[in-house]
């Protein structure tokens, strides 16, 4: 019936995360690598999520692609449009959340949006605007350690205010538990009252299902993947979908299993102790980042004697000591440059000793690593664990890929993600 939805998010693994939100409620869905190529059309897709790497650069820069991204979409045909961003709302000082919905407003002449970056699944829930990571507040979470895009505030309506001179207001749960017309007026009257950006409380998924319906008449939505959950039926209802039972049935890819870990968030960390202890595992030597050539080729020589003994790992992810370290001798965003290139040419080089299969840990990196595999577009298949889905190269000798936010996954995801069929 045409393309329905057009999304826009600001790292590859949220991109992923979210259209297996839409895949699950029985939409086609297609992640495309960047701003997806004029004239190539996917004729059998729902939905379109264009994943951009956008968090942590100059917001102008941010707002270019994403307006590009925008009008990519538009002139595709959709006439519903969702910014995804992290579920830990992350971004930089500046933005970049701020800056590019303020931009994504403005092209679509819009008056107002949401922002609701909750995923109960996962632990993260927004109550009276603050932003809760299982029991703790967002700035306790170990977020405030982050490498990039440290959160040391969990007040959203205060982080958004910073971003932007739009009006901030929120909403709080009591409405939205009131359904989705209570929400629909409410959001009217913060329209009347002259609010450009509304926070809205949420803390399970039929809250997350009650927005996605309440925001109907809105024609931007930001936030996590959650914010999602009801649109499927938003558009079952207006009868241009008819969900697909086997949206997230993807044709098996035989071969080895590499998993390159870029992250070093707490439960990425986890999952690397857990895969260290039971299966092959190299770890780089991010002392030695002035030396890239020789972390690439010490990798790949040790990766050539074990690919045959099973899913192998291969990791930068450090904790927050020595992420201290490497950054006080190389720079913040030198290191982290340095580190995902390296992985990159390391996934390039496992191809070619033909690894069909990766499983990448962390945003920036899997944003490295499929851009230096050549993906443009991925078709989104079954779900791992939650915000996870295996997914697969639109290409006539696919790769299947999964790639993680630091965040997800359970201690044993690697394990699991490298056992399972996409």
């Amino acid at each position: 019936m045409g393309l329905l939805l057009g999304a826009i998010a600001d790292d590859f693994t949220g991109a992923t995360d979210l259209a297996n939100t839409l895949v699950r409620g029985g939409m086609r869905t297609i992640q495309t690598i960047g701003v997806p190529r004029t004239g190539r059309a996917f004729d059998d897709a729902d939905a379109i999520v264009v994943a951009l790497k956008s968090r942590s650069i100059e917001p102008a820069e941010a707002i270019s692609l994403s307006l590009d991204a925008l009008d990519a979409l538009r002139a595709r045909g959709a006439g519903k449009f969702l910014f995804k961003y992290c579920s830990t709302f992350d971004s930089t000082a500046r933005g970049n959340i701020g800056p590019v919905a303020d931009a994504l407003l403005a092209r679509l002449g819009a008056p107002m949006t949401v922002y609701c970056p909750a995923f109960p699944e996962t632990g993260r829930r927004v109550f009276n605007g603050y932003l809760f990571v299982g029991d703790v507040l967002l700035s306790e979470s170990g977020m405030q350690n982050h490498p990039l895009t440290p959160m040391t505030d969990s007040n959203l309506v205060r982080v958004l205010g910073a971003q932007t001179g739009g009006r901030v207001g929120k909403i709080d749960l009591e409405i939205v538990r009131r359904g989705e017309d209570a929400l629909r007026a409410a959001l009217e009257e913060r329209i009347a009252e002259g609010f450009r950006h509304v926070i809205v409380d949420a803390a399970g998924e039929e809250d997350l299902r009650t927005i996605g319906l309440g925001t109907d008449r809105l024609q931007l939505i930001t936030g996590g993947s959650g914010i999602a959950l009801g649109l499927p039926e938003l558009f079952v209802r207006a009868g241009s979908l008819r969900p697909s039972a086997d949206a997230d049935v993807l044709p098996h890819v035989d071969g080895p299993v590499a998993v390159l870990s870029g992250s070093c968030s707490r439960a990425t960390l986890a999952q690397v102790d857990y895969m260290r202890s039971r299966r092959p595992s190299f770890v780089l030597d991010t002392a030695a980042l002035d030396r890239p050539q020789e972390l690439v080729d010490g990798a790949l020589a040790w990766a050539g004697a074990h690919l045959r003994d099973g899913p192998i790992l291969i990791s930068a992810s450090a904790p927050p000591e020595q992420v201290a370290t490497t950054q006080a001798r190389f720079g913040r965003d030198e290191s982290g440059s340095r580190i995902e290139g390296i992985l990159a040419a390391v996934a390039r080089g496992l191809r070619a000793r033909g690894v069909r299969r990766f499983v990448v840990a962390g945003g920036e990196t899997s944003g490295a690593v499929v851009r230096e595999l050549g993906v443009s577009a991925l078709r989104i298949g079954k779900q791992i664990d939650p915000g996870v889905p295996w997914t697969e190269t639109v290409d006539s000798a696919p790769l299947a890929i999964a790639l993680k936010s630091g965040n997800f996954g359970g201690e044993d995801f690697f394990i699991k993600a490298a056992e399972s069929s996409p």
